[in-house]
């Protein structure tokens, strides 16, 4: 049996930052065929919810415990939005530079790139990227206020709901998260240029079921 140690040397990891932010806008296919750089993006909070528990009682006991279904919400917070996030916002261009709200709001996909660090290479020990699916915004407060002697640039919020799409072999999820520190490089190598784009190849999000097939081609 070997000894449990803590805070080994290369063992002390964290998590930090946010960036690389990517919007795709799903199709009336359901898929998600064109990526686009979300510049500005500061925060993504991600918040769970379900997963309660309900106690079922027998015998003047507790027999069991059934549990709710969990869905993924989340907090977009950034300075500035994609122009085709117009449409993920209730926005339509009735004429060029001409806006009406209050419209349909399309679903999109998102995607984004959190740090990881450890403390031998700080916050270059790797990255996890963070995919999301079936993605609704919902209304949101945008507060303007006057600019003084401690200007401030404003920021854009959306609270985000989900819908879980199809994960083979498992249940559901609208989350897929990719931990490079883990997966082999040409795994990992792979995965981005599909969701960044490459000089022939038009950036999209690959659905679970086509990341588990290229994990099986890649033999990870």
């Amino acid at each position: 049996m070997a000894e449990i140690k803590w805070d080994g040397v290369g063992d002390r990891i964290f998590e930090t930052g946010v960036d690389h932010g990517v919007l795709y806008v799903r199709d009336d296919t359901g898929k998600y065929p064109q990526g686009v750089a979300w510049n500005g993006l500061t925060t993504v909070t991600e918040s769970p919810s379900g997963a309660e528990v309900t106690p079922q009682y027998a015998d003047n006991m507790k027999y069991l415990n059934l549990q709710s279904a969990e869905e993924f919400g989340a907090t977009i917070e950034a300075f500035m939005y994609p122009d085709e996030f117009a449409a993920c916002d209730g926005t339509a261009e009735i004429a060029p530079g001409v806006f009406v709200g209050q419209q349909n709001r399309a679903t999109f996909g998102f995607s984004y790139r959190t740090k990881v660090g450890n403390d031998t290479k700080g916050q270059d020990y790797g990255y996890k990227l963070h995919l999301i699916y079936g993605a609704l915004a919902a209304p949101t407060e945008k507060s303007y206020t006057t600019i003084n002697e401690s200007p401030e640039a404003m920021t854009f919020s959306w609270e985000v709901s989900t819908t879980a799409v199809e994960v083979p072999g498992y249940k559901p999820a609208a989350q897929v998260v990719i931990d490079s520190t883990v997966v082999p490089p040409e795994y990992l190598a792979a995965v981005e240029d599909i969701l960044y784009g490459t000089s022939t190849g038009t950036p999209k999000l690959p659905t679970p079921a086509e990341l588990i097939a290229l994990e099986e081609a890649a033999g990870a």
